[in-house]
């Protein structure tokens, strides 16, 4: 084991019509994983991912199943990856998980899969957005946010991305009004992003009672390498710990700022991105310039 490398697992926002059917085509234990994950879920989820429109895959339902699905098939793909430890972003962790040995594939996939449809439900229940801002430091987004949610509108920090990239999410006027008064703050950019609904707000917290009681019907095991969680950037490998962060995920902030200087810290050198497209690789070198992507 190489003790530089972190295997990182993307999250929703990541997928694109055409995912995964290159590694579907030219890998066995890739295309055996694909297929069972069709089997798992009861319909024909590689379909939505080769043959789906944008709009097919921005349902939270469809979407996040087929990113765990491709990242897993893209870590399984390559044997030779040994990770010292993992991480994900939002919905990639539960890539992580199965990455570090904590869940197995057809353990997680319907735990994806319910997560999906809690999250779902929830965006239809409590409409909201998110929007990344740009070019501002996190106290003044965090201030600006506690100022309009103590008015009557919820709108909170969500993802601390990198330096100077900060995802707020909560309703949809307190999005808004937050945008404003962050560019009159001095924001370079405020852009309302293509999503469902207000991820890692309060405004989930209904999809989390359906997602506890999945945790709970589901086998963790001890981690194989320590797990970099969300919601406190810290390493863990104790299974009930890593359920209570889970869950605590759906309505926390997404550190991942504070988990890649984490990782880097403890000694991670090499970073290297299973899944759809290369968003984390790009954020990874904002946070640590001398990192080395695989």
């Amino acid at each position: 084991m190489n003790p530089s490398i972190s295997v990182i697992f993307p999250g929703q926002g990541s997928q694109f019509p055409g995912m995964a059917r290159e590694l579907f085509d030219q890998n066995l234990d890739a295309r055996a994983l694909m297929t069972q994950a069709n089997d798992i879920l009861g319909f024909s989820l590689t379909a939505a991912m080769f043959t789906g429109t944008d709009e097919d895959l921005r349902r939270t339902d469809v979407t996040q199943p087929a990113i765990f699905v491709h990242s897993v098939a893209q870590f399984v793909a390559r044997p030779e990856l040994v990770p010292a430890m993992t991480a994900g972003h939002s919905l990639g962790e539960f890539s992580a998980l199965v990455a570090a040995g904590v869940l197995k594939f057809e353990d997680a996939l319907p735990l994806v899969a319910r997560r999906a449809q809690a999250m779902q439900a929830a965006c239809e229940e409590q409409p909201g957005t998110m929007a990344a801002i740009l070019g501002l430091d996190d106290a003044t987004v965090e201030r600006i946010c506690q100022e309009i949610t103590a008015a009557g509108d919820v709108v909170v920090a969500a993802n601390y991305n990198c330096p100077g990239q900060l995802v707020i999410s909560g309703t949809t006027e307190g999005v808004a009004k937050a945008c404003e008064a962050l560019k009159a703050a001095g924001a370079k950019r405020a852009l309302l992003l293509p999503v469902g609904g207000a991820f890692h707000s309060p405004l989930m917290q209904s999809a989390a009672a359906a997602l506890a009681e999945a945790i709970e019907k589901t086998t963790f095991g001890a981690a194989r390498c320590p797990v970099y969680q969300n919601v406190d950037a810290r390493p863990h490998t104790d299974p009930s710990e890593i359920k209570a962060n889970l869950l605590a995920q759906l309505t926390a902030p997404v550190r991942w700022t504070q988990l890649v200087q984490a990782m880097a810290a403890d000694g991670a050198t090499e970073f290297v991105e299973c899944g759809p497209g290369k968003v984390l690789q790009g954020l990874v070198k904002k946070i640590v310039p001398t990192a080395i992507i695989g």
